[in-house]
Order: C-alpha cells, then sequence, then structure tokens
C-alpha cells in the first residue's frame, strides 16, 4: 500500500503538482530541489509505503521522509520529490495514489520532470500532454513526441490522469545518462516556466551548478548506501533467534 499523507488538512483547489522522482539523468530530482532552494515552500506532507526503503532523510539536523511534499501559495503549485529510486513494484501504486491525492484535493495539473537518454543529447526539450498544452509547448519551442514510450510513475500518470478529470503532462530533456548536469534541471525548470505561472532566476542554477549537482548525487549516495547497510545488517542477523 502507498499513501499521501498531509501534517494536516489544506486548501489545494486549484493547485498544480509538480513531480520529480529520480530518472535518468537525475533530472527531476535536480530541478524540484532547486525549485525547494529558491521558493522555500512549506513542508507539508509525505509519501510513505512498506515498500519504500525503511531510511530517514537528515536535513539541517532533522530528520524527513525521503519521499515528501512542498506547497508553494504564491505559485499555487505542490512539489513531490524522492530521495530514493522508486522500487519497480509499487510504481503503479505511486502513480495512483498521486492521481488520488490531486482528485480529492481538486489539483488541476500534474507535471512530471524527466530525462530521455541519448548517446549525444543536444539542449532539445519534449512534451508530452494533451492538446491545448502541445499547442501551447510548441510556439515556446518544445517539441512533441509522435511516436515512442515512457516508463515509470510519470508514464502511469499520463495514461490515467485524464480519467479523472486531470490534465498531466511530461516534460523530457535529452540527457546523456552516464553524467549528472544541472544544466538539463534548467531546460527543464526553463520549459516549465513557459506552462504556468513561476518566477524562478535560472541564473542562481548556472552559478551553483557544482554545488547542486554535488547535493543530488550526495542523496542519492546516502540514501542508498544506508539502505544497503540495513539490507546486509538484516541478513546477518537474520538466523536463528538467541532465545530459541
Amino acid at each position: 500500500m502507498v499513501e499521501i499523507k498531509t501534517f494536516k488538512d489544506y486548501d489545494l483547489s486549484g493547485y498544480t503538482v509538480i513531480e520529480g522522482f529520480p530518472s535518468a539523468g537525475l533530472v527531476g530530482p535536480m530541478a524540484v530541489s532547486y525549485m525547494i532552494d529558491k521558493l522555500k515552500p512549506e513542508y507539508i506532507g509525505y509519501v510513505t509505503s512498506q515498500r519504500f526503503p525503511p531510511i530517514a532523510a537528515i536535513h539541517d539536523t532533522v530528520p524527513m521522509h525521503p519521499a515528501r511534499l512542498y506547497k508553494h501559495d504564491k505559485s499555487k503549485i505542490i512539489l513531490i520529490m524522492a530521495e530514493f529510486v522508486i522500487p519497480a513494484d509499487v510504481v503503479n501504486d505511486v502513480a495512483m495514489e498521486i492521481i488520488s491525492f490531486c482528485k480529492k484535493n481538486k489539483v488541476q495539473k500534474i507535471f512530471s520532470i524527466s530525462g530521455m537518454s541519448m548517446k549525444k543529447p543536444k539542449d532539445n526539450l519534449y512534451l508530452i500532454g494533451p492538446q491545448d498544452m502541445l499547442k501551447k509547448a510548441a510556439s515556446s519551442g518544445m517539441k512533441p513526441i509522435k511516436e515512442g514510450a515512457v516508463a515509470g510513475v510519470n508514464a502511469i500518470i499520463l495514461i490515467n490522469a485524464q480519467q479523472y478529470g486531470i490534465k498531466a503532462a511530461n516534460i523530457l530533456v535529452e540527457v546523456d545518462p552516464a553524467i549528472t548536469d544541472p544544466k538539463y534541471a534548467e531546460l527543464a525548470i526553463e520549459g516549465l516556466q513557459k506552462l504556468i505561472e513561476l518566477n524562478i532566476d535560472l541564473e542562481e542554477l548556472d552559478k551553483e551548478a557544482k554545488l547542486v549537482e554535488a547535493k543530488i548525487r550526495d542523496m542519492l549516495k546516502n540514501v542508498k548506501d544506508t539502505h544497503e547497510q540495513y539490507e546486509t545488517t538484516a541478513e546477518n542477523t537474520s538466523g536463528p533467534s538467541m532465545y530459541a
């Protein structure tokens, strides 16, 4: 089971969800993390599941859930990020819980940010979404994807959100999967700002590129190492009980 829990009831009617779970090039986590740093949104809740790694993220001495929700009232956005790769067996449940959360709270739109692996990526930006968004994106230089496939949480959201009356779109940035380049996040946020009203200074992202990259790499590595240590410890202590 996957649940989205908030610390209290919030009026989120008319808000837009922006999710950035880890994928190729770590575009989503970098973009959402940068938006959190610059907008200073309110931490309002988390995503939980028994299938998630049993870890707590520590930020500024505060233990936090590794999959979190933030809201920014001025921009009317909800940011969702995770500091670990969503296990394959709960991808569908996570996506459907996000859709359910949006329907319950009268959220109108969901934007997913992810990377598209390329051998020689260029600064191309793509959009998958409803026709009205595609027209707006095309006028801003973003390209549609006529044939292909996407995978992960964003894919499940794309094919299911419409039947719940929610518009869903996926912003994709061409990436080299072997590297983590903050430029990818900059492109994604630029594209997002052409589709919804945001006011984020991207000059800071350019200046802080190495810091942003290091932060995301360290964040995912710490979670991965902690989870692996936990599993090793669990395996080493799973023998006969000392009380047997």
